[in-house]
């Protein structure tokens, strides 16, 4: 069973869109976090597809990176959650202030 770009491009576009609403709507930084990784799946759905049908494999090499990036993303985010609740409970995105020096 093929499935056609047009059908990749639009569920990844649905993704992408479900992950940006979904980070400008919440204040709670481990779910903005969550859809980050929901639109960075969705470029790799896309990178993907294209890279399937232009049968070329540079765009399946791009999205190894773009994981490999958002991998780092959530270390460094879940490294900076930590440190926040160490000094006070609570994961929003008011108290982000409170780690400046």
């Amino acid at each position: 069973m093929i499935v056609s770009v047009g059908t990749i491009v639009g569920l990844s576009a649905i993704l992408f869109g479900i992950g940006a609403f979904g980070f400008l709507a919440r204040r709670n930084i481990i779910l903005m976090f969550v859809s980050i990784e929901v639109m960075l799946n969705a470029v790799n759905l896309s990178l993907i597809g294209f890279s399937r049908h232009l049968e070329d494999p540079r765009g399946q090499i791009l999205a190894l990176f773009v994981i490999a990036v958002a991998a780092a993303e959530a270390a460094v985010g879940l490294g900076l959650v930590i440190a926040l609740n160490r000094n006070k409970p609570g994961a929003g995105v008011g108290d982000l202030t409170e780690l400046k020096w």
